[in-house]
């Protein structure tokens, strides 16, 4: 079992919802997430792999949505997404010039399960998603190769760990080390529960806007940490999994309110980042080659919808804190030097 002391180890609780089992986005049944890791002098960066759940994506697809709240980003997929309202393979989280390279492994890894199953695929729309590494990692160098993207999907599993780990080995968010992190929120619905999780790819920000729990803690570590650069760069992806029934339509309303947790945290959306949010349902599956005219799908009822909202919002929030503090010290590309959120937490005042 993966143990890393999260954001409420430290005693900060986000928000009021209950979260799930793990409070991760694998709280989901059937989601995966795996990592592979480039760990050198000068490269730090990897991939991580979202798996939607346990069948073929590409015969199972699942009702998904996209929203781009702030555009500097290279993400692929995004296009057939809303055109069509559906996932149908895994999702990748890279660096941001590896996207071609990554793109061309899922194409070949679906290839390679379609031909298992006599399955000729001769279209399909990977999904991978980019933060940008530069500042600790070679970028040009383009390292994370098809090999990775193999090995990040046979680590797939329920309990993953978080911070400086594939997708989020080489990630600063709020000038401090930034990565991957995930939550997850319960919500009863006509006596039944279910669960919305988030895994965000965090990579954005200055330190003096960093928020916890409401309370302005980066005005003070900036004067107590040395930065090199003061402009907010940087992206972050957010992608949440849910079992409750959606439209298209309604993933994206609740992409939408992602924002807000990324705004508790202190992000204002600047030029140069871009806000990615994709987010899919379970709960409706589209079988490919289906032969009925017309097909049922189940939906929210839109007057229930704010407590999704409000669980959205609070697991983004938690999301993005624990990517940070469970992420280590880099050292990195260039000596570039990325300081870790929980080797300062007790300055801060949080107990």
């Amino acid at each position: 079992m993966t143990r890393q002391k999260r954001i409420e180890d430290y005693g900060v609780k986000i928000g009021s919802l209950p979260k799930g089992k793990r409070n991760k986005i694998t709280d989901v049944k059937g989601v995966k997430v795996g990592h592979c890791s480039i760990d050198s002098k000068e490269n730090k960066t990897g991939v991580t792999i979202v798996l939607p759940h346990g069948k073929n994506a590409y015969l199972n697809k699942l009702v998904a949505a996209c929203h781009v709240l702030n555009g500097f980003g290279k993400t692929a997929g995004l296009v057939q997404i809303e055109e069509l309202g559906t996932l149908e393979t895994p999702i990748a989280l890279t660096n941001t010039l590896n996207v071609g390279l990554v793109h061309d492994a899922l194409v070949e890894y679906m290839i390679r399960q379609g031909k298992k199953i006599n399955l000729e695929i001769t279209s399909i729309n990977p999904v991978v998603c980019e933060c940008s590494d530069r500042y600790l990692n070679n970028i040009q160098n383009r390292v994370v190769k098809k090999e990775h993207v193999f090995k990040a999907i046979r680590n797939c599993r329920a309990d993953f760990p978080e911070g400086d780990v594939g997708g989020g080995k080489g990630l600063s968010c709020h000038q401090l080390k930034g990565g991957i992190g995930s939550a997850s929120r319960v919500i009863k619905l006509e006596r039944k529960n279910y669960t919305l999780g988030i895994l965000a790819q965090s990579n954005y920000g200055s330190l003096e806007d960093l928020m916890i729990n409401g309370k302005n803690v980066g005005k003070d570590l900036a004067r107590k940490i040395n930065l090199n650069e003061a402009d907010e760069k940087g992206s972050i992806i957010m992608i949440i999994a849910t079992d409750i029934p959606c439209t298209s339509r309604q993933l994206k309303r609740i992409c939408k309110r992602a924002a807000v947790g990324l705004a508790r945290v202190g992000s204002f959306t600047g030029h140069g980042s871009g806000e990615i949010m994709i987010a899919f349902s379970t709960a409706n599956v589209i079988k490919a080659g289906e032969k009925k005219d017309v097909i049922s799908l189940r939906m929210l009822n839109e007057n229930r919808i704010n407590r999704v909202f409000r669980a959205v919002a609070e697991a983004c929030e938690e999301a993005v804190l624990n990517s940070m503090i469970t992420a280590k010290r880099v050292v990195g590309y260039k000596g570039h030097v990325r300081e870790s959120l929980k080797d300062y937490f007790l300055l801060i005042g949080e107990k």
